[in-house]
């Protein structure tokens, strides 16, 4: 496994919802199956499993579509505890690297990547 020093888990801790959430905000814009996001989470199959549920029933994650016989599922930026993690993991970035004056200019990226333009 590879060491991913993102601000979010340097923080919080490396455990597998955190690794799990932490790979979700940064590939919000694209949809995965569960094979495919716990190996990009760095986490076992058996340990998304125990807690993918968890995740579905808050809607904190959603089902996208299906191709062939896998279910795809990505982070449901519609969902108000979603978008609060990903400007939460923005900031603690910003703090991480030194920008101290986080403003309304600065969190026009984020406002972006959470509300895409149609």
């Amino acid at each position: 496994m590879e060491d991913n020093n993102s601000a979010f888990l340097e923080y919080f801790g490396d455990t597998p919802k955190l690794r799990f959430l932490n790979f979700l905000i940064g590939n919000h814009f694209f949809d995965f199956n569960m094979t495919d996001m716990a190996r990009e989470s760095n986490i076992s199959y058996n340990s998304l499993l125990s807690f993918f549920n968890e995740f579905l029933d808050k809607g904190i994650i959603i089902k996208t579509r299906r191709v062939g016989k896998s279910n795809m599922y990505k982070l449901n930026m519609d969902n108000v505890i979603s978008q609060n993690f990903v400007k939460f993991a923005w900031f603690l970035t910003k703090q991480d690297i030194g920008t101290d004056d986080i403003n309304e200019k600065d969190n026009s990226f984020i406002k972006k990547s959470i509300n895409p333009v149609s």
